[in-house]
């Protein structure tokens, strides 16, 4: 029974590696631990439960924050958060077990002899491997993939600042790398019979640890942080869950964005950034009468397009969540979750659709067969939301050319961008009020990993926060702290050339995984040779 409790254990110390804790260290000593009990496995079946194990372990804790969905959505009562949870770790943690296993059919260790080598290269490429799979198998859930432990606080991106060269997956390949060296070297300390050899493995297995705290030290982005030229203005309006969907709200809930986006001065040219769920107002024209709200001026999407226009001014831009509907033969038949660009004018300029949707909280899948049942979305709503046609970039002429990434899409690596045309920064509205008070920090810090991966500064304003701005580096320039009204000025970081990775993607870890895993043939091969 203890045996299978060091795996759990090991995950769950994994998982305090995560923001919000930030406790990186112990991400690679659960690491180390996974490592050495894959290594010492008697066999395929128990590889694969221990680097499932230690998955359920890792997941339950990262993930807690998805309960609280539950907390807003009447129609299921709040305990079943805690299970959804944990079912959802069951499904992920089948990924460290199929790294685990491909460790023990790559390397085979016979019972009682220290750890190959070779099981080093192997588990850090099989390690990226199932972290790429998890990102994209069943529509993927990319959170949290292990390497974002190695990110640095605010001001510096840690050995986060590697992965324009490698990308977040093989951020991850080096974590399991270094992970896994101090698992062997800790592995033939405690076979080894003379005190010298133990001392020696002994510091053999600290000294990845000890590399890596100067990687997260000495790695730091240039002391001169240049500005940009686009003047913005980015709105935290700290609307909590409770109140976003709430009609009576609607007109309170705009009156606060308006108030916090005044213009800079007169005459100034700026871009205003809005969050998701920003706007409650249905404002295009064409749908169903019953669909315009009574309460706010929706019920006139002309009127509430100039009212806006008016809100920012002459010479504001206004990139706004919102929510548009998808007809056909005169009738609604969904939803997209949109972020649209209006001028001062109030007219319509670009509109951006959500192509990563979140399964049950912006559509229920197979919902013939789960709403008998009893089971609903995890955010208010009957329609569900359409995918849209992916990473898209708006030119906005004096407001540079934009990409945008809603909410949940940005932790997906090498997804983010437009290969065809490169925006400026990245726009990344989010309604994260109902993350709990893990998901906030994690979800920023996944967006500082795209804007290292891709060379691009992000701009993230959120409901409820935590708000920021993020350059090229992975630097939180200013941000807006968790549930605090607030609004931030300045303006836009620069973006750097194209990194490695934004050119060739995900191809770049892959290629990194293959290469380490073809080294650990080569190097068992050699090994069963000299035998």
């Amino acid at each position: 029974m203890i045996a299978w409790l060091l795996p759990i254990v090991a995950g769950v110390l994994a998982a305090c590696g995560f923001q919000p804790l930030a406790l990186w260290p112990l991400t690679l000593i659960g690491m180390a631990c996974l490592a050495w009990l894959a290594m010492r496995a008697g066999g395929a079946r128990s590889a694969f439960l221990t680097g499932w194990l230690f998955g359920l372990g890792l997941f339950t804790l990262s993930d807690n924050w998805i309960a609280t969905a539950f907390t807003y959505q009447a129609q299921m009562p709040v305990w079943l958060g805690g299970i959804a949870v944990g079912l959802l770790s069951l499904y992920l943690a089948i990924f460290p077990g199929l790294a685990s296993l491909g460790l023990w059919l790559i390397v085979r260790p016979a019972p009682g002899t220290p750890p190959a080598l070779a099981a080093v290269p192997a588990f850090a490429g099989l390690w990226i491997v199932s972290e790429w799979l998890r990102a994209w198998l069943f529509t993927g859930f990319a959170w949290n993939p292990i390497g974002v432990a190695l990110l640095g606080p605010f001001r510096h991106p840690g050995l986060a600042a590697l992965t324009p060269w490698i990308g977040t997956y093989g951020l991850s390949g080096l974590l399991v790398l270094l992970a896994a060296a101090a698992a062997w070297a800790a592995g033939h300390a405690a076979a080894a019979r003379s005190a010298p050899v133990r001392l020696a493995g002994a510091l053999g297995a600290l000294l990845p640890l000890a590399l890596a705290a100067l990687g997260m030290v000495a790695l730091r982005p240039p002391a001169e942080q240049a500005e940009g030229g686009i003047a913005y203005t980015l709105v935290q309006p700290d609307l909590r869950q409770e109140v976003i969907d709430d009609p009576r709200r609607f007109e309170p809930n705009f009156q606060t964005l308006a108030r916090l986006s005044p213009p800079l001065r007169p005459g100034q040219k700026r871009l205003v950034l809005w969050p998701e769920s920003g706007l409650a107002d249905y404002l295009r024209d064409g749908y169903p009468s019953e669909y315009y709200y009574q309460f706010t001026y929706a019920a006139d999407p002309g009127l509430a397009r100039r009212r806006i226009g008016h809100t920012i001014g002459d010479y504001g831009l206004l990139l706004s969540g919102g929510v548009d509907l998808v007809m056909a033969d005169g009738k609604v038949r969904g939803a997209r979750n949109s972020v649209t660009a209006f001028d001062g004018r109030g007219d319509i300029l670009a509109s951006y659709s959500k192509a990563h949707l979140v399964p049950y909280g912006e559509y229920l899948p197979m919902r013939g067969l789960l709403e008998p049942l009893g089971l609903s979305r995890l955010v208010a709503g009957a329609l569900d939301f359409w995918p849209g046609p992916g990473p898209r970039t708006y030119d906005l002429g004096d407001y540079g050319k934009a990409g945008v990434q809603i909410c949940y899409e940005i932790v997906f690596s090498g997804e983010v961008v437009d290969p065809k045309a490169r925006p400026d920064y990245i726009f990344n509205p989010s309604n994260d009020g109902w993350f709990g008070a893990w998901g906030p920090p994690q979800h920023l810090a996944q967006a500082r990993l795209r804007a290292i991966e891709e060379g691009l500064p992000v701009l993230r304003s959120t409901t409820t926060g935590i708000s920021a701005v993020i350059d090229a580096d992975g630097v939180v320039r200013a941000f807006a702290p968790w549930h605090h009204r607030s609004r931030l000025d300045g303006f836009i970081p620069p973006a750097h050339e194209a990194t490695a990775f934004a050119r060739i993607g995900n191809a770049l870890p892959l290629t990194l995984a293959a290469a380490l895993i073809l080294l650990a043939f080569f190097m068992v091969a050699l090994h069963r040779r000299r035998r």
